[in-house]
């Protein structure tokens, strides 16, 4: 089973494709202002998946910031865990 995806995590992802600090990633942000890209969002998104939360490239595209990111992520987390239980 993957290591669940923590907030800590998630930053530091998004901080790799930003070329930024996890601590400096605002997850009020916009992800297309903050100048991800479709080919990066996609990586992303592969990349959760593998570490259980089940969301697709369409989800993240239509969420407007990066914390609504992580409240979708998270949900999928914790119903891929009620899931397996």
């Amino acid at each position: 089973m993957p290591e669940p995806l923590t907030l800590d995590a998630f930053r530091a992802d998004l901080a790799e494709f930003l070329h930024q600090q996890p601590d400096e990633v605002d997850l009020d942000e916009n992800p297309l202002d903050a100048g991800l890209d479709s080919l990066r969002i996609t990586t992303l998104a592969e990349r959760w998946r593998s570490a259980g939360a089940e969301v697709s490239f369409v989800e993240l595209a239509e969420r407007t910031s990066f914390g609504a990111w992580w409240q979708l992520l998270s949900e999928r987390q914790a119903g891929a865990a009620h899931a397996d239980a």
